[in-house]
Parts: C-alpha cells; sequence; structure tokens
C-alpha cells in the first residue's frame, strides 16, 4: 500500500463521528511507510475497542429479552 492510501485510511478512521479530518499531505515526507502502516493498525484497533464498549454498554441498557430499557446502576444518579 502506497503512503498516500494509508493517509487516507487514517483520514477516514480520525473522521469517524462525522468531522471530517484531513492531514496535510506534506507530512508524508516525514513519516515512513511502516509508521504509518503502524499508525493505521493502532488507530483500527482503537476503533475496534471503541466498537466493542460501546456493544456491550448497550447489553447492559437495553434489555435483550423483551427490547425495554432498563435503568443502568451506578449512573450517578441517587436513589432515594
Amino acid at each position: 500500500m502506497e503512503k498516500s492510501e494509508l493517509l487516507q485510511k487514517i483520514e477516514e478512521l480520525l473522521s469517524f463521528d462525522g468531522n471530517k479530518i484531513e492531514i496535510n499531505p506534506v507530512y508524508l515526507e516525514y513519516f515512513t511507510l511502516e509508521e504509518l502502516d503502524n499508525l493505521l493498525k493502532e488507530l483500527q484497533s482503537r476503533h475496534e475497542n471503541m466498537v466493542g464498549e460501546n456493544r456491550e454498554w448497550m447489553k447492559g441498557f437495553v434489555s435483550e429479552k423483551d427490547g425495554d430499557t432498563q435503568p443502568l446502576s451506578g449512573s450517578g444518579e441517587s436513589e432515594m
């Protein structure tokens, strides 16, 4: 994979929240292909972890048996 392709994939991962992230292509001169590849792999790993954590959180929030929302324990609200 070429540096420009890696940079494009890195931009896509950084733009996950809907905000377009653009990295100045001049930086390609400063990074090796290996460094960009390692950065991409690290971002992919973090993205996968974030997706997994969100999935686990949703399982705790939504009852799988009936689809009703359940209160979160320890949500910071005091019980009276």
